[in-house]
């Protein structure tokens, strides 16, 4: 039996690693198999000598996260535990320390996991980067991010952002209006994004004096798309021809960054996602793959209990369809037998 003592000097701070009513304490102590006593800002903790390391480890990460922001939430506890088991010394007070670009409240946006942090730097480093995962990765929002800082930072004069306008049950032309206003729906996550970071009175001026646009991926072709950042979502709802026809309008001084589910394709049976399809031909070219898993939704938590439950789901299909083909094998060696 261990036992160790810490202290948070900055009352602030201990709200927030406490949190309401020590829930964040408690999560922590059962999730450790630990003893957490508060008293005034001086913790007790008493168990194994290694989960108590553990437990002074997240502790200090959370401590010096919550100097920086008071508020903490039960999912960034979650994940500091999670990094102090699996992390390889990662620290989420490391992962959230800079900002890539403030929003238009000045709200700093930040990497919230480490595999955001990994897709964050390699946006900042690589002129082409894929970045593939499930629903609330942030895999949208943080390419928005730094093509905003690329933007002012003058790296690049433009910020284009595209995607394929393909049905999920509903079909286009059976929509209201002219065809702007018929694949807006489709464009929607991506001006959410802008209007948070950059605010709808910026982002219109933008849009009127051709800085930002806004496009369907079908409006790409035959374009050479210089001095800009040029994102790409929904990427696995593209046909391998659209993939190539994109991934070549790349020109001078120019960045791209593609976007994807694997596990949401709308295209119809049979047909090839060109996300898919670019991982595999790209491979061995150097270009990075950032793959984002559901340990980095940072959506409301339920959303990586629904993510978690469909990849089980998909897993048992998985096998279930193995086993049939194994099945089927045998009963044809057992048919050329006789």
């Amino acid at each position: 039996m261990a036992e160790a003592k810490f202290v948070v000097d900055d009352n602030a701070a201990a709200l927030g690693v406490f949190g309401e009513r020590d829930e964040h304490l408690r999560a922590i102590a059962r999730e450790l198999g630990v003893s957490i006593v508060p008293r005034g800002n001086t913790l007790a903790i008493s168990g194994d000598a290694p989960a108590v390391d553990k437990a002074l480890r997240v502790l200090r990460d959370l401590t010096e996260l919550a100097r920086r922001r008071p508020y903490l939430t039960s999912q960034e506890v979650r994940y500091a535990l999670r990094l102090a088991t699996h992390g390889n010394g990662a620290r989420l007070s490391d992962i959230q320390k800079e900002a890539v670009v403030l929003t238009a409240r000045g709200r700093p946006v930040t990497p919230r996991t480490l595999g955001q942090k990994l897709y964050v730097d390699a946006m900042q480093r690589h002129s082409l980067v894929f970045a593939i995962g499930p629903a609330g990765t942030g895999k949208t929002y943080l390419a928005v991010a730094v093509a905003v800082s690329a933007l002012k930072e003058r790296v690049v004069s433009r910020i284009v952002l595209c995607r394929p306008a393909v049905e999920a049950g509903e079909r286009l032309g059976f929509l209201p209006g002219d065809l702007q206003e018929k694949v807006d729906p489709y464009l929607r996550p991506l001006y959410d994004a802008l209007y948070d970071i950059v605010g709808a009175e910026t982002y219109q001026r933008h849009v009127e004096r051709g800085v930002i646009e806004v496009a369907p991926l079908a409006y790409m072709r035959g374009r050479t798309l210089e001095d800009a950042f040029v994102i790409l979502d929904e990427a696995q709802n593209t046909t391998p021809e659209q993939m190539k026809m994109f991934l070549t309008r790349m020109g001078l001084r120019s960045r791209m960054v593609v976007t994807g589910d694997l596990t949401q394709i709308d295209l119809p049976p049979g047909q090839v996602s060109g996300l898919a399809h670019a991982r595999m031909v790209l491979a061995e070219t150097g270009i990075p793959f950032i793959e984002l898993s559901d340990a980095d939704v940072v959506r409301h938590e339920l959303v990586q209990t629904i993510v978690r439950a469909y990849e089980r789901d998909e897993q048992r299909r998985a096998q279930a369809r193995n086993g049939q083909r194994a099945e089927a094998a045998g009963d044809d060696r057992h048919v050329q037998e006789n």
